[in-house]
């Protein structure tokens, strides 16, 4: 479902409820008349939903974690916020950038349409960026031939399916985060797809390894084994981008996951 399409239409028919009454029909009602229900209330939620359609689409929009490929980062069930001005002003329902802003860098949690499907928002970390060499070869990351240092942390518990992962941090661009990875988990990329640009990419039974074309980011999920992301399916256009993640706002299961995480 576009909600942001819906959201536009309820604009534009509560906008002309309110422009036409205000212009024509209420200076046709008899002194003292009471509106009739349409108008009440089509022109009555107008501002409301401008409002709320100008935060949306300019300043922030909220988002629900459907899976787990970014734990543990982000877990199933938070609520997160997006910013949507931080990589461009975009023209809402058509994504269209309008107003340059800055570019996502390496590091960053970035919420786009899913290129196979834009319908679909997705969420992953910025790993490569324009022009990178990114490399996975038997689970570890290399950019433009560098390997980033990764520090080992305690286990990771899966408290749903009660297993543990592997955990370590790592400093990819900026900033330091952690991800998983399983040790029965194979390092070839088992379901690559046939997609724009793969050319750039070399596939073996370690891995792969990309370049990056111009204005396309290469992204990851933190749970390494268990995210289809740019390993799989290519790269994300500049004209995908939804915005920067960068907050929890809730998670009915446990409030003390509220707040800013890298």
């Amino acid at each position: 479902m576009n909600f942001a399409l819906i959201l536009f239409l309820l604009l534009l028919a509560s906008g002309a409820i309110w422009a036409v009454d205000s212009l024509w029909l209420a200076k046709r009602r008899p002194a003292g008349a009471k509106d009739p229900w349409w108008v009440e209330y089509g022109a009555g939620f107008f501002p409301v939903i401008l409002v709320v359609f100008g935060l949306r689409s300019f300043v922030v929009e909220p988002f629900k974690i459907p899976s787990g490929s970014m734990i543990p980062t982000l877990l199933v069930g938070d609520f997160i916020l997006v910013n949507k001005y931080t990589y461009g002003i975009r023209l809402p329902v058509i994504n269209k950038k309008i107003i340059e802003v800055s570019q996502p860098q390496r590091g960053e949690v970035m919420v786009f349409r899913f290129p196979e499907d834009p319908s679909l928002d997705y969420i992953k970390r910025v790993v490569g960026v324009p022009g990178d060499k990114v490399a996975y070869q038997n689970k570890r990351l290399s950019i433009n031939g560098k390997p980033l240092d990764i520090q080992p942390q305690d286990d990771f518990l899966h408290s749903e399916r009660l297993y543990y992962s592997k955990q370590y941090s790592e400093v990819l661009g900026a900033v330091d985060h952690r991800f998983l990875n399983d040790d029965d988990a194979p390092a070839f990329i088992r379901d690559a797809s046939q997609f724009p640009g793969r050319e750039n990419c070399i596939y073996n039974n370690a891995g792969v390894i990309c370049t990056v074309p111009p204005g396309h980011y290469f992204v990851m999920g933190d749970n390494r084994d268990n995210s289809r992301d740019s390993r799989a399916w290519g790269f994300v256009p500049d004209e995908n981008i939804v915005g920067k993640a960068f907050f929890i706002w809730f998670n009915f299961n446990d409030l003390s996951r509220i707040g800013r995480f890298n």
